[in-house]
């Protein structure tokens, strides 16, 4: 296949994790080409994520850097894989490769835990909530770039649905649940919508009340999206430059430990719910 010109973040984190495994094992890219049957340019733009690997060549290369972590293997082998375009390419071109990047990840994740302080989720938001965000935006955005942001951010609600939605978790502050965003009826609209969400089985909504007190990465909005394997987990956290993705151990272990923390000091779903609807109906 032709190099790509922007791989995605799922395609730059497989080339990576190759990278990591040759250097692990002490193999030169000049030995692996060989191996491979490759130029070393080649090598290079694989572990870039600008030109792909059969998972043949990906096996092989697993077994000669001596990686016995099956799970691991058979999880890249997967990301190997050719697979059809996926539905946010159609919006590529109109939107930044980062937003399309998250609907990817969040497409092949096993499980989703996210945190939130002052908004809800996005794939819990509703169209109206969404589109008083949309238009809080410096500088403001014209209205057809609003409506396409509402479309994707609608459509990337669709890992919820379906036969098997993926499983998620959601950490909301009440800061997030009390801020009027449209007004009292929007918000109230909003926090009903929460409501019926948090009811489906796949989802697990958690609510952290004010008197919870401090936790860590207060201020961070978080999107941990699991893969098949640990190894394979992305950290995504927002900027105000756009989306960061994260990868390595030690970033996605101080990740998890943030979002143990913040479940550990959270209401039960149950208590989670008679919360926010006491909220709901002090609107």
């Amino acid at each position: 296949m032709p190099p790509r010109t922007t791989p995605t973040e799922r395609q730059k984190r497989l080339g990576s994790e190759l990278r990591k495994m040759r250097t692990a094992a002490g193999v030169s890219a000049d030995q692996a080409a060989g191996l491979l049957g490759l130029d070393r340019a080649k090598i290079s733009n694989i572990e870039t994520g600008i030109r792909t690997i059969s998972p043949e060549r990906l096996r092989t290369l697993a077994c000669n850097c001596a990686c016995s972590d099956e799970a691991y293997v058979n999880a890249l082998v997967s990301m190997a894989r050719p697979t059809g375009r996926g539905w946010w390419e159609r919006y590529r071109g109109s939107l930044s490769a980062g937003l399309l990047d998250i609907a990817e990840l969040e497409t092949y994740a096993s499980r989703m835990r996210t945190a939130h302080t002052t908004h809800i989720p996005g794939l819990f938001q509703t169209s109206d909530h969404a589109i008083e965000l949309f238009r809080a935006v410096l500088p403001p955005l014209p209205e057809h770039e609003i409506a396409l942001r509402l479309a994707f951010r609608m459509e990337r609600q669709q890992v919820l649905d379906g036969d098997d939605p993926v499983k998620y978790v959601g950490i909301v502050h009440e800061a997030a649940l009390r801020m009027q965003f449209g007004g009292r009826k929007l918000a109230r609209a909003q926090l009903e919508h929460l409501l019926t969400v948090s009811e489906r089985p796949s989802v697990h909504l958690l609510v952290i009340p004010f008197a919870a007190g401090t936790f860590p990465g207060a201020g961070q909005i978080v999107n941990y999206l699991e893969g098949p394997v640990p190894q394979l987990d992305t950290a995504q956290v927002d900027s105000s430059h756009g989306p960061e993705f994260l990868g390595s151990e030690a970033q996605l272990a101080k990740y998890r430990a943030h979002l143990d923390w913040m479940e550990r000091i959270a209401l039960s779903p149950e208590a989670s719910r008679d919360f926010i609807r006491e909220i709901t109906d002090n609107l």
